[in-house]
Parts: C-alpha cells; structure tokens; sequence
C-alpha cells in the first residue's frame, strides 16, 4: 500500500511540474502579451515556483503611417513595439525567432545577464539569423528590473524592433504596473539617414528649425558668436542628429493607460527609452515623480520634477493620481520638435507644461567658449564636470532663465539645472547621476584591480564617431581577465551626449555614494564630463560597449571587451569571417552626387567616402563662353584627429576651346595648362578656419594648384552661398536656394563659363 501511494505521489509531482512547464510554453506561444495587457495586470507577491516561459516571436515586414504617411516597418508578431517579455526572476526564457523578413536578423536583450553566445550581436556572439530560420534563444533569468529587447541587425531598430522586458521579482510590491515603451518615427528609410548623416547635409536642420544661419544670427544679435564657431570650424549647434515625424509611447503619440486609477492611486511606469537616436525629457501634470530604480536596479527613491532619459536607458518611476481626472504624463524629445503623451486616470485632462524651443545661439555661445582652435574640449572655470551635474544645454532653456542663461549654468554646477531666482522663469529639481543611490552596498569584492582610459571623439562634419580617434574596425579587442576588478574612465572630447552601454554586465557609477554608488549599464556622458564606472569580470567571451545612439555605434563608436582564455563560441563557426563582417559597418562607404543644369552649362560633383577614405569627383561641361569638359577626380585619406587633413592623389582631364590669343600663365608664371590638360597630381586638403578648404596640388608635369573653397556657407535658413578661387586665375561664386531634400534653385558666376542660372538636384 505504501509503495502504491508513493507511486501516486511521484506521479503527481511529475505531472504538476510538466504541467506548469506546459503552462509557460502554451502561454506564450502566440503573440506574447501586448502592451495593453501587460499594463493592467497589478503585480503582486508570486509563490509559484520557477518554470519555463517560452515565447515565439515572428519578425515580418509591414507598413505603417505614424509620420502621417504608409512606410515599410518591421513588426514582430504583427506589433510595433514588440511584445512585452515578461519573466519572474528565476524563470528559464525560451525564445524561439522565426525570421520572416528578406534579410538577416538578431535580437539582444539589452541589460541581461545570459551566456554569451545568447547576448545577440551578430558576428560578434552569434552568426545572423538568415531569412526562414529559426533561432532559439535560451537562457536563465538571474536578476530583476525594467529593461528591453532590440535588433542588433544594421539599423532594424529605427523601424521597429524593440520592446520592453520585464522581469519580475519573486514578490513585488502590490501596484499597478505599466510598460512604456518610448521611441521616435522617421518616414525616411534609415540606410538614407545614416547616408545623409555622414554627407553633412542640411536637411534634418532646416525640418527642425535648427540651422542657426548667418540672417538668423544677425537678426538675434548673435553676429559675434556666430562667426567665432565657423572660425573654430564648427557647423551649427544642435541637440540631436535627426529630423523625426512623429515621437510614440507605446507605438502610439497618444497613448491612454487602461487601468482605472482614481485619486490617490499610485502607479508604476516601467520606462524604456528604445529610440534610436532621440534622449526624451520626462515631466507629469500631476506633480512630483519619484525615481526607484534605473537600468533594471532598484535606487532609494528620489523625487525630482523631471528628468531626461538617455538613448537605451531604462527608469523605473513612481507617480499619483491627484483627482479623478487625467494627467498628462509628457515626453519631449531633447531638440524639442514635438511630443507624445500618457495619460493617467479618467475624466478631465489636465495637460502638462510644453516645453519651449531651445535657445540654439546661446548653446552655440557656450560651445565657442569650450572649444578650442584645435577641435579641444577645455574646461570653463568654476566647472565641475561629472555625472550630469553640470547640464551643458542648461543655458539652451528658455523655461530656466530669462536673462541668458549664466545663472542656470551656475545652478546646475550646484546639482540642479534651476535655481530660485535671479531671473528664473522656474524652480525644478531635475535628476542626475549623483542623486542616485543604490538601497544596499555595492562595493567590488578584493580582487587586481586595472583602470583604463576612454576619451570620446569625434568628427561632426564628417559623421565619423570613435573611442581615441579609432573606430571598432581600428582597435584592437580589449583583453580582460575573468575575477579582475576594472575601472573605466571616460572622458567625452566631442560635442555630443554619448549614452555607452556595456554588454551583459552592471558597472558602479562613481558618483560621491561610497559604499552605495549605483548599479547601471548604460551612462550618459555629456560634453567635457570625465566620469568614472568600475565593474567586476565574472563572465567569459567576447562583450560589446559602445555608444547606444544607433547611428554613432554604426559609425565605428565602441569597443570589444574580450575575456582571455574563453572557450570558443559554438555560434561562431568562422572567427576570422565573423569579424571581417562585423567591422564592415564602420568601414561602409556612403555616396552623394549633386548636379547643376544651368544655362550656361552643367557642372556636378559625386563622392564617395568612409571613416578615413574619400573618393571625389567634379565636372563641368560648358555651353556659352567655355566650350569644352574638364572634370577632376581625387582619392585622398585623412589622417589627422580632427580630419581635417586629407593627403591626395588626382587626375586633372580637359580640354577647352577658349576665345583667348595667347596662352595663359598661373599666379607663379608657370605655363597654365588648364585649356588642355591631362595631368596626374599629388596634393593636401587642409580645412581652414571659417570652414574653407585650402587645397595645394602639384601635377606631374611639375606645375603648382592653390586653390581656397567653400561650398555651404548659410546664408539664411535655405539660402547658401559657395565660392571658390585658385591659382590658375579661376575664381567662381553662387548661391543655392533648397527648396526640397533633394532639389534647389542655383545662380552663380565662373570666370570661365560666365554667368548661370537653373535646378540643382541632388542624391
């Protein structure tokens, strides 16, 4: 009998722990949960025990009209954002991706602790995922915390691969819970944007307001400021990269919580900021918001009235309902040219205070006085430049200071960008790194101990990102010893925020909490901030950190952090293939043509260049008082930090029927051979102050070029100017007036052709 019931009893628990296996599996199998329905479930203490939890996530393309107008995306199981994850920690996921789309495809669950090969980066820790395969990713879940899944494919994230992960603890507090999933929409495909990122091209700016033109500076007294940054060579001042459509929460730009929340309720937003290259400031109608944890890590609750949330930064945040009504929780895109909206609560909307337009001039301002002649960033005095304390577009805020921006400054150098007075429009608490502070000790077991150093560089013209003046495809793999303790310190030389993020590890910010620096993956660092992070290396194979905004990362902004002695990873069949193909994004060239049909002739140019290369070309074809062709090509590399020197080699073709009696001499009284001329050359580019190139040229033949060009001075916000003259005695000035990404009104005047007007178009 009692062999019987022990039989019973083994069967039993045998079936209940299939069952429940079964369960997870059978759960997930379809869609997964949608954000709508991950937003009304209250999380509470969870006694079941761990299981596995499988999901089936389908990626295929599709087309959707956010920006106003039907453009192809990328849905994952019919859904833009991507199913919600959910997981309770100790769970095993199951991830199953069936890869529907005509190209290749990976997933990366951004902030986990997993086996490598399972991290998601192909070429790096998996090979793609090719069309019709199906992938499966396993992996147990070891920690707790708000974070988000994304391609890692090209640029696949702009168009929609991503999602929030959410993994609950063993027993969470009782709240209403809900995911919101922040992200931006552009109807240009992104291949385009990175191409006309790395081209310089005024489009994004003129969309946005946001070109800070020589009229515009005049008309805003900013004359001064605006001439000192061309001398310094640097191009207009801005915030953000790219001109987006429209911004969404949750796959929507309005998006209305389900719950129903009435006066006094409080509730949980489990925020992820999934976009590809915009930071969002975060402000609620209803009052404070209180910060309980960041990056998937619990921080002792603080109350700010608003903060920014970096690309790829994850905050968990506590807000209450005040009345039956609903309060508008807002989110603005740090350039400020639009919105989206979540609104808590039912009844009445009570709508959060918008945002101003930025203050780009005084931006500018402040960047002439940290820049120096030789592209350096250099400290202003008083300055204390770490851990966001001292919020560099503070003097941008038009809601901070009326006066122009010197009292918002010194504020912020004292912990906020607001004060509580002089002059200020506002008195805000905004958040920082400093205020954060984890709830136990996180001080790094004994072990050696190395630091290193990080400046962030890079060419704004050019689009060209790296970590000291290299890109991935430049450096060298960074060796790392499994039970060493590592400190990084980072030190940002460029203009921009840069949000870097570390692979499959937390890392303590060093932020004046002792014992209790916070734990986070992800680190925004602004202009000039130097901020220090230590992380202990427990795992093994190859990790990637590098910059989260998409297109800095894809320009070559990272590095690989390898652990010495790994095994080999079983998903990299071919190392040395892998890794020629993982550096073939930074290395991608980029083309641009532009021609101009004008009367009296046609004259274009077309180029193509990567990270270091350039390959140029120009013509021109003459009607009236030059009958002829000459055109000019160049193959050059830069080669210093600032890329503004490019050594050359050229060849120089024309031939040209002049109304002229007798032969012409250059400057130097060298026979000009510029009617006839079939020359190979050698020569420099160097760009000047003021942005002009300055072009020194000898040909085989032993004659000498001097040539000064620019081609894009801003007149006024569409209008621009171009000039050029040499040594051969050809001197040519214009103007262009843009009147589409892709077409403008051009006149100008060419010593050789005379004078001209007509279309230009331009690719």
């Amino acid at each position: 009998m009692k062999f019987i019931l022990v039989c019973c009893l083994a069967i039993l628990l045998y079936s209940t722990a299939f069952a429940q296996h079964q369960h997870g599996a059978t759960e997930a199998a379809g869609p997964g949960k949608t954000l709508s329905e991950a937003s009304t479930v209250t999380s509470l203490s969870n006694s079941r025990p761990p299981r596995v939890v499988r999901y089936d996530l389908y990626v295929a393309d599709t087309t959707v009209t956010f920006g106003g107008k039907p453009k192809s995306a990328i849905a994952v199981n019919g859904q833009i954002p991507m199913p919600t994850l959910t997981f309770t920690e100790g769970d095993t996921a199951e991830i199953y991706v069936h890869n529907k789309l005509k190209e290749t495809t990976s997933l990366h669950w951004h902030g986990l602790f997993l086996p490598n090969r399972y991290d998601g980066v192909p070429y790096l820790t998996q090979m793609p995922i090719k069309p019709n395969e199906t992938h499966v990713y396993r992996f147990p879940i070891i920690q707790n915390g708000t974070h988000w899944y994304h391609s890692h494919s090209g640029l696949q994230e702009q168009i929609g691969m991503y999602g929030a992960m959410i993994l609950n603890k063993r027993k969470e507090p009782v709240m209403p819970t809900v995911p919101v999933v922040l992200s931006e929409w552009t109807n240009m495909k992104p291949h385009e944007v990175d191409r006309r990122l790395h081209n310089a091209n005024d489009w994004f700016a003129i969309k946005k307001g946001t070109t800070q033109s020589y009229a515009e500076a005049i008309k805003g007294g900013h004359f001064k400021t605006k001439l000192t940054n061309e001398l310094k060579r640097m191009t207009a001042m801005d915030v953000s990269d790219v001109y987006y459509e429209a911004f969404l929460v949750n796959g929507k730009n309005q998006y209305q919580v389900p719950n129903k929340l009435k006066a006094g309720d409080k509730i949980r937003l489990r925020i992820a900021n999934s976009g590809a290259s915009s930071y969002f400031w975060l402000t609620y109608a209803g009052g404070k918001i209180t910060v309980v944890a960041s990056d998937g890590n619990d921080v002792t609750p603080v109350e700010v009235d608003r903060l920014m949330i970096a690309v790829s930064e994850t905050y968990d945040v506590v807000v209450t309902i005040p009345e039956n009504k609903s309060y508008e929780f807002l989110v603005t895109p740090e350039d400020r040219t639009g919105s989206a909206s979540l609104w808590l609560g039912s009844g009445q909307q009570v709508s959060a205070q918008k945002l101003p337009r930025l203050k780009y001039f005084e931006g500018m301002k402040m960047m002439n006085e940290m820049m120096d002649m030789n592209g350096n960033m250099v400290q202003m005095d008083g300055m204390k430049m770490q851990n966001q304390v001292m919020d560099m577009n503070a003097v941008m805020y038009a809601e901070l200071d009326r006066s122009g921006g010197d009292t918002a400054v010194a504020d912020a150098h004292k912990g906020h960008d607001m004060g509580d007075g002089g002059g200020m429009k506002a008195s805000l608490k905004t958040l920082n790194y400093n205020m954060l502070r984890a709830p136990e000790k996180t001080v790094l077991p004994e072990a050696p101990s190395r630091q290193m150093e990080f400046q962030l560089t890079g060419n704004m013209n050019r689009y060209v990102w790296t970590l000291d003046n290299k890109t991935i495809s430049e450096a060298d793999k960074i060796l790392i010893r499994k039970g060493e303790n590592l400190r990084i310190i980072l030190y940002n030389n460029s203009m921009m925020r840069h949000p870097m993020h570390l692979h499959g590890h937390d890392f303590r910010v060093i932020n004046g909490q002792g014992d209790y620096a916070p734990l986070k993956n992800v680190l925004d660092i602004m202009p000039m901030e130097r901020d220090t992070i230590e992380f202990r290396a427990s795992e093994s194979g190859d990790w990637f950190f590098h910059c989260h905004i998409l297109y800095h990362m894809m320009s070559g902004m990272g590095r690989i952090f390898s652990y010495e002695n790994s095994p080999p990873n079983p998903e990299i069949p071919n190392p040395r293939l892998a890794q020629r193909k993982l550096f073939a994004d930074d290395r991608m060239f980029h083309f641009m043509a532009e021609n101009d049909f004008a009367s009296n002739g046609n004259d274009g140019m077309a180029m193509l260049a990567n990270t270091r290369w350039r390959i140029g070309t120009e013509w021109r074809l003459g009607y009236t008082k030059m009958h002829g062709f000459e055109t000019e090509t160049h193959v050059g590399r830069y080669i210093d930090r600032m890329q503004w020197l490019m050594p050359f080699v050229g060849f120089d073709w024309r031939y040209r029927k002049m109304d002229v009696t007798k032969q012409e001499s250059n400057i130097f009284g060298q026979k000009n051979t510029k009617d006839n001329r079939s020359m190979f050359s050698l020569g420099l580019a160097y760009t000047l102050p003021m942005l002009v190139i300055a072009q020194a040229e000898v040909y085989h033949d032993g004659n000498v070029r001097l040539q000064l060009m620019r081609e894009d001075i801003p007149v006024s916000r569409r209008l621009r100017a171009s000039f050029m003259v040499n040594s051969d005695k050809e001197f040519m000035g214009g103007l262009k007036f843009i009147t589409t990404k892709y077409m403008g009104i051009s006149a100008h005047y060419d010593s050789d052709m005379g004078f001209g007007a007509g279309l230009t178009l331009n690719y």
